[in-house]
């Protein structure tokens, strides 16, 4: 069995713990919270061996063989080293960092120890989007000649989660729901050969809203689009010279369904429909992490430290030219 702590015991920490129970050579063991009442009462939800009320003390649980860092992105740096001097593997929930020069450090560190990192990118795992890959290396769509990718909901206007608007926990569209753009384009298209973005500011000065543009030489361009400030679609739209494919809602969940055309919309054939998907979807990412740890190896062959790398740029790369500015930058 590959033992799990958890390091932060929020909301995504109890998607993932409960999602854990769904990977058979897998067990949550840990958890870790600067709060002892969030420690207890997590421990106590999920029937826990240990709880820690420090970070630290979590780390050093010699019985612990990998841990899920899900706190807040702004401390994802902070916390994912902590865990690999005490040479602890560590699955990193996105976005890994605030920025590239945070991701190289962390990756580093985990190279020089050889310690086990990886990005908790859940969507490169899943059902739906290795189909439409496979869809279009069979050359179903022919070549990919535009993207349309949306990402928005409005927040609550009364007790929004702090790190939304707060830049100094890394705040906004982009590192929160925007990186699923990002990720998806670089996912089926590859690194971008020229970037333009603006964006719409909060009170606090992150990105209300985003918008992007990716251009390639081969002539596609893709829009991604993320927003605050208005509830949309959150769909996908891959177009190409012999077709397209449509995700529905949700499209980087397991619960999205794709849908193929050749032609006029009449031609739908839907692909894939998630409706009967088990789990919120985060157990493939960790059954990889345990396969990964049963073979001994230090980094993924799926979500790769140059896959995250090439993710940070690329967000970098957006924020500098929407003007978005972090005090780590």
């Amino acid at each position: 069995m590959i033992r799990w702590g958890i390091l932060g015991c929020g909301r995504i920490a109890r998607k993932f713990a409960s999602d854990l129970k769904l990977v058979q050579n897998a067990e949550l063991i840990a958890c870790g919270a600067r709060s002892k009442q969030s420690a207890d009462e997590f421990a106590q939800e999920f029937s826990l061996k240990h709880k820690h009320y420090s970070y630290e003390d979590l780390v050093k649980n010699k019985e612990v063989d990998v841990i899920y860092v899900a706190t807040p992105h702004s401390h994802h740096h902070e916390h994912t080293l902590l865990c690999i001097e005490n040479n602890k593997a560590v699955l990193c929930e996105k976005a890994f960092a605030i920025n590239y020069k945070q991701a190289k450090e962390m990756i580093d560190a985990a190279r020089n120890k050889k310690v086990f990192l990886m990005e908790a990118v859940w969507t490169k795992f899943l059902e739906p989007f290795n189909k439409v890959k496979q869809m279009i290396n069979d050359g179903m769509i022919g070549e990919i000649k535009s993207m349309f990718l949306n990402f928005g909901f409005r927040p609550p206007e009364k007790n929004a989660p702090q790190r939304i608007y707060d830049p100094e926990l890394g705040g906004g569209t982009m590192l929160d729901i925007g990186i699923y753009n990002v990720f998806t384009t670089l996912f089926f298209l590859g690194k971008p050969d020229a970037i333009e973005a603006t964006m719409t500011p909060a009170s606090t000065g992150v990105d209300a809203q985003c918008a992007a543009t990716f251009n390639y030489r081969n002539g596609a361009i893709v829009q991604l689009f993320s927003t605050f400030l208005s509830d949309t679609s959150t769909a996908l739209d891959i177009c190409g010279t012999k077709g397209r494919m449509h995700l529905t809602a949700r499209y980087y969940t397991p619960f999205t369904t794709i849908e193929y055309y050749t032609g006029r919309p009449d031609t739908k054939q839907i692909i894939y429909s998630g409706d009967n998907q088990e789990g919120f979807g985060y157990q493939y990412e960790a059954q990889h992490v345990c396969e990964c740890l049963e073979k001994g190896l230090t980094e993924s062959n799926i979500m790769t430290h140059d896959d995250t790398l090439l993710l940070m740029e690329t967000m970098d790369k957006i924020r500098y030219k929407a003007c978005i500015k972090y005090s780590v930058d």
